[in-house]
């Protein structure tokens, strides 16, 4: 066969490439793909939307983020790094207060990008939402390419601490040589894309590894029947949570009569995976209840 066409990978799907390739090859993945009814949780994100109580135009997506950082409060060991030698069977859990989420977000270009949200623990949906829309603002101003070599030079450097040398030597051969060369910016280019403030572009703070990973499918696949079934956890990171498209289908609830009957329900899936070295399923039952307890009980993101 003879191909059409042939893609030389660029820096992006090289970094992507090997970082699922690293959570396949070392992670055994665990976990359940959840059913939330949100009919109710849906009504009262309207109402919140039309109170005039926020500045800014709340999304759903927002409003889970929300969810899911007050969830992982009560689920501490879904929020950490794992550090393990397979070897010498040696590890240990470094769990963290602050939430820092990494999100996939898809660029203009199609491409897809892993930004981290720094300290959504304690923030107000308009706080998430201010940062969300300033985030959007940088990555127009931004160099991808220059981005995330700057997190792949920070990442060979550590692995030059720890001894890599053959791991850093082909990194070198694979980025700086032949049709796989990286082609970053350079001379007045450089000196000119450096003048940006990193206020004003993203920078490796905002790509580097968060504490846990969030991806929104739904977002990118609306109205389509599904469950997110498989996605990567990244290494440090022990866990994974991937949204896919609410959508609405019958289900069976009980009346104001106590009795049994067939609706027309909102239904959200969620997968949540974890790193089975680090966690067990009981460790994630506060988060599942916490979310169940936000969609039983929708009016207390009022307060939010």
């Amino acid at each position: 066969m003879k191909p059409v066409k042939t893609e030389h990978f660029g820096i992006q799907r090289k970094i992507v490439s090997n970082m699922t390739a690293q959570s396949w090859t070392e992670i055994p993945h665990a976990g359940p793909v959840v059913e939330f009814d949100i009919t109710d949780l849906m009504a009262q994100f309207n109402k919140l939307r039309e109170s005039g109580k926020l500045k800014n135009k709340l999304s759903f997506n927002t409003l889970m983020l929300k969810a899911i950082a007050l969830g992982l409060k009560e689920s501490p060991r879904m929020n950490a790094h794992l550090e393990f030698n397979r070897h010498l069977v040696r590890g240990q859990l470094k769990l963290f207060d602050e939430v820092h989420f990494s999100i996939p977000m898809q660029l203009p270009n199609g491409e897809m990008m892993t930004i981290n949200f720094h300290n959504f623990e304690n923030k107000t949906l308009d706080e998430m939402s201010d940062y969300i829309v300033d985030v959007t603002r940088r990555l127009k101003n931004t160099n991808l390419t220059e981005a995330m070599f700057e997190v792949s030079m920070d990442n060979t450097i550590n692995a030059l601490k720890k001894g890599k040398f053959k791991t850093v030597f082909c990194r070198l051969i694979g980025a700086k040589t032949g049709k796989y060369k990286v082609k970053t910016l350079s001379g007045k280019a450089k000196k000119e894309y450096l003048k940006i403030p990193e206020s004003d572009r993203i920078t490796k703070k905002d790509i580097e590894q968060g504490t846990i990973t969030v991806s929104n499918l739904g977002s990118v696949d609306r109205g389509r029947y599904g469950h997110c079934t498989i996605l990567e956890i990244i290494p440090p990171q022990v866990s994974v949570i991937a949204l896919y498209a609410a959508t609405d289908r019958p289900a069976v609830i009980v009346n104001d009569k106590g009795e049994k009957e067939i609706a027309i329900r909102t239904i959200l899936p969620m997968t949540v995976l974890f790193d089975h070295r680090a966690c067990e399923y009981s460790d994630l039952l506060g988060f599942l209840n916490k979310i169940q307890d936000i969609c039983d009980n929708p009016e207390q993101i009022m307060e939010w």
